[in-house]
């Protein structure tokens, strides 16, 4: 049955503004998950559930082609408070990415029997370990498309995002001693800040000509070391957060990390062990399905301008299901990705609300596209 709830953009706005004042911070998604439940049952959606790992996931429409939509409930830490000031909306997740979640719901909403199924879902963890998508990625469930919501800004289609590794490296000396004779011993946090940098310039190398797009970065985030200020430490641990372009792979970057560590600490004379924390492979989607053709004809139709294709530097949950499950899928959204985690994040309402539109006429020129390639 289709209900007669009109979605003005005056509750579309409420209804973003509702989703920002639930502060949900990684795997404390619960509060949006029952939020989100509760509007698609008002808005006629059907199978509402919310899986074991706390994913919401409901189904409009019918027919084919079946096109999951997927945004992540989870924000960065840090409150943000919730306001309006002419055309910009304020709230943590502003852009990153409630903007895009309730775009995709509002669009997933309009969608009528016969025209296609749309899987509406909200996963959890996107900002952490992708517990969410991960979870979703076991199910067997039948998809043609995917879009991910991720802010683009509207006239931007994400093809591509680079894949991630961290590694924890943990430096170890053989003793330490008083901070008053310090040349009585190496120490652990002085070998790791040279161990670090001359693993960060040797996997950087030689990438003079790259796009940022396309470059290897391996970026230091987190250090540990000493037990006393009046000690040299014995051990010393960092993190390196290391994002990886398309035209490579993990296991390649892994295998140089492992021959680097090796090289390094015979050189310095320092024990040097490496761990895995994530892993996760770069990913690049087609240029020419008919899911992203779908998306320049919606763009062209209500900005009246084409789109640009673009490949990110982050990482994201399309890394995971595109690698996965080998379908067309995009990641878009509205808002700006450098609000993305920032202090006072914000999205512009205009932008928000032409999204809906974009997304809503994307869904239709890819049913009669997929029509057309299945004749």
């Amino acid at each position: 049955m289709d209900t007669h709830f009109t979605v003005t953009p005056r509750f579309a706005v409420k209804m973003l503004e509702k989703a920002l004042r639930l502060y949900t911070p990684s795997l404390s998604e619960k509060p949006m998950a029952e939020f989100l439940a509760d509007k698609c049952d008002d808005l006629g959606f059907e199978d509402i559930q919310i899986d074991e790992v706390g994913n919401v996931i409901a189904k409009k429409g019918s027919g084919s082609p079946k096109i999951m939509l997927c945004g992540h409930m989870d924000v960065v830490p840090g409150k943000v408070k919730v306001r309006k000031e002419g055309d910009a909306l304020y709230g943590r997740g502003a852009s990153d990415a409630k903007a895009p979640l309730m775009a995709m719901l509002f669009a997933a909403a309009s969608i009528q029997n016969n025209n296609g199924t749309v899987i509406f879902v909200g996963a959890v963890d996107e900002e952490g370990n992708a517990t969410g998508i991960k979870n979703l990625v076991k199910k067997k469930m039948d998809i043609d498309y995917a879009v991910f919501g991720e802010p683009s800004g509207i006239k931007k289609v994400t093809i591509a995002y680079k894949g991630r590794l961290a590694i924890n490296l943990k430096i170890s000396v053989p003793d330490s001693s008083h901070a008053s004779a310090p040349w009585l011993s190496k120490n652990a946090i002085l070998e790791s800040m040279i161990f670090a940098r001359e693993l960060k310039e040797k996997l950087e190398a030689n990438q003079e000509d790259k796009t940022k797009g396309m470059l290897l970065t391996a970026t230091m985030t987190e250090v540990k070391g000493g037990t006393s200020h009046n000690v040299t430490p014995k051990d010393c641990e960092t993190t390196f957060d290391i994002r990886i372009p398309v035209d490579m792979n993990c296991k390649s970057i892994e295998q140089k990390i492992s021959t680097l560590v090796k090289e390094i600490s015979q050189e310095r004379e320092v024990e040097a062990f490496y761990s895995i924390l994530d892993e996760t492979e770069p990913f690049e989607a087609s240029h020419n399905s008919p899911l992203v053709r779908a998306f320049t004809l919606g763009i062209r139709e209500v900005e009246e301008s084409a789109p640009t294709l673009i490949r990110k530097t982050g990482t994201g949950d399309m890394n995971v299901l595109g690698n996965q499950w080998g379908i067309p899928v995009v990641t878009y959204g509205p808002g700006d990705p450098h609000e993305a985690h920032t202090i006072d994040e914000k999205v512009s309402v205009d932008e928000y609300l032409r999204g809906i539109e974009i997304l809503k006429k994307t869904l239709q020129h890819l049913k009669r596209l997929h029509d057309r390639k299945m004749q």
